[in-house]
């Protein structure tokens, strides 16, 4: 796995746009999606930075031969390390195919949500309709 690849997998393992990322890195979101497309070649200073925001070892990141990366686990609230998550590349289509099942799942949620709406807007009309007959 490439050093690009692991920055893009760990930025989507934190739940970061490209954007998120690039403002995190002081950067335009353009030039950010270049580091992620392997189209810059980057300097130790700016690969300390990254592997600092998030939060891997820049050894990870660098070293080509290792197929994995270790992700730390941070708690959003306090900011302390809550675990590791060592992720290897064969599990990476895995990992793709559970964001697009949250991703379907969310959808789902969000059109219960309508549909609820919609039931309760109905019991409101019907109620006032009630009442108007009283």
């Amino acid at each position: 796995m490439e050093t690009y690849e692991k920055i893009r997998l760990a930025r989507e393992l934190n739940q970061w746009s490209q954007e998120e990322m690039a403002e995190k890195l002081e950067m335009s979101p353009s030039g950010y999606a270049r580091i992620e497309r392997g189209e810059v070649r980057l300097n130790i200073e700016r690969l300390e930075q990254i592997a600092q925001i998030l939060n891997v070892d820049i050894s990870d990141l660098i070293q080509k031969d290792i197929n994995s990366i270790t992700i730390q686990i941070k708690d959003s609230d306090n900011n302390q390390n809550i675990g590791n998550v060592n992720v290897f590349h064969e599990n990476l289509s895995e990992i793709e195919k559970l964001k697009l099942i949250i991703q379907h799942r969310d959808e789902l949620l969000e059109q219960k949500t309508q549909e609820l709406n919609m039931i309760k807007e109905m019991f409101e009309l019907l109620k006032q309709q009630i009442k108007n007959q009283s």
